[in-house]
């Protein structure tokens, strides 16, 4: 008896070409990201770098044509300086307590008003959200000499009392990161509150409030940041003796014929940078999740 063995056809083991292809542009595309991240990661840390070398060289290296990318010597003397020739902690604490300040008002303010246009129901409530969010395109330069003069007519220059009361007017951009946020969380939530006898406020600060603790530190973090690199309101609305480190920094730090010491400024500059780094690495997370939770919802 003759036995007849037959066998199946071998399955390809070669990929198939439409599948390579597209695994070779999935490399290409993430390689082409990459080189762009790495681009613009070289673009914004480049003037941070440039500065800490400008703060360690000497008056003559930094004003020397062509422009020495390092010193001979590392000038660290600067840095003391930067912290003993004016009154480094006092300026320090005018700025950490007006931006501490505030953050915190503008963003529980902020929070609040995103709440009433997410949650609550009335005539007119997205013409009036659509005129909050056009204030943004004004810029804040243009109603800084108004509001200079109301402030100076209630007696509020000279004190911290500006800064309160724009805390407690909110930010438009952070209404509609709240707005955005609040709108996003189902209803269920809100009715099953409302029929266990909750109130708006109730359920605002018991409910709502605790699930936005992303955008909380996005907005306290971009709140923070606004007032610590601000220098045109202290300068304008306080006195040299109670200004913000800002102002200080740029005015302040003279040589013996009075000419800016432009070396010890980009030594207190590099220090002033320190306490903003450190609360961003701390609240990175919260922050990436907030601007993304927020999302665009209408």
């Amino acid at each position: 008896m003759t036995i007849t063995q037959t066998s199946a056809a071998a399955p390809a083991t070669g990929t198939p070409p439409h599948t390579a292809h597209r695994r070779r542009r999935r490399r290409t595309d993430a390689a082409g990201a990459y080189l762009l991240l790495m681009t613009l990661a070289v673009l914004f840390v480049g003037p941070f770098v440039w500065l800490v070398l400008a703060a360690v060289k000497t008056k003559a290296e930094w004003v020397a044509i062509p422009a020495e990318v390092l010193p001979d010597t590392f000038q660290w003397g600067n840095f003391t300086r930067a912290l003993t020739e004016i009154n480094f902690p006092a300026y320090l604490g005018n700025s950490l307590f007006l931006s501490f300040l505030y953050a915190i008002l503008v963003t529980m303010s902020s929070a609040a008003v995103g709440f009433g246009f997410a949650r609550l129901r009335g005539h007119g409530k997205r013409p009036l959200f659509l005129l909050l969010l056009s204030t943004m395109m004004l810029p804040q330069i243009l109603t800084l000499i108004p509001t200079y003069v109301l402030f100076a007519r209630a007696g509020l220059v000279d004190t911290y009392w500006p800064w309160v009361l724009w805390g407690l007017a909110a930010s438009p951009y952070l209404v509609f990161l709240f707005r955005q946020f609040f709108a996003a969380i189902p209803a269920e939530l809100e009715d099953a509150a409302v029929i266990d006898g909750c109130g708006y406020g109730r359920i605002f600060l018991q409910i709502f409030l605790p699930l936005s603790r992303p955008v909380l530190w996005t907005a306290f973090l971009l709140s923070f940041t606004w007032i610590w690199g601000d220098y045109i309101a202290p300068a304008l609305f306080l006195d040299p003796d109670h200004t913000t480190l800002s102002v200080a920094i740029a005015g302040f730090y003279r040589d013996p014929h009075g000419n800016p010491d432009a070396t010890v400024q980009a030594a207190a500059a590099a220090l002033y940078v320190v306490p903003v780094l450190a609360i961003f690495l701390f609240a990175q997370r919260y922050f990436i999740r907030g601007v993304v939770g927020s999302g665009l919802k209408g």
